[in-house]
């Protein structure tokens, strides 16, 4: 399960990634979901949740999530920047 798991995240994020490169609409997209899952990233680390993977034995544990929260907040400020404050530069 955890491989099926792992192939399924890689492939996902490779999608994403070529999704987001081409299209600034989905930049926008993703600005705001990285940003909720920024604050749900620090609501479970400040209110010390651990979260078990689904389909397997593997908890997510607060600090984890500390973590993967700046993770989020970082690739909420990338995607917030490039999908609303930069201009595509024009070709002449």
């Amino acid at each position: 399960m955890v491989t099926v798991y792992v192939v399924t995240g890689i492939v996902w994020g490779l999608l994403n990634l070529h999704w987001a490169v081409r299209f600034r609409e989905y930049r926008k997209f993703l600005a705001g979901a990285f940003f909720v899952s920024w604050g749900v990233q620090v609501y479970f680390y400040a209110m010390d949740v651990s979260v078990p993977l689904a389909g397997t034995r593997f908890v997510v544990t607060p600090e984890i999530d500390f973590y993967r929260s700046f993770l989020h907040l970082a690739l909420f400020l990338l995607c917030l920047y490039f999908g609303f404050f930069s201009h595509p530069k024009r070709s002449a």
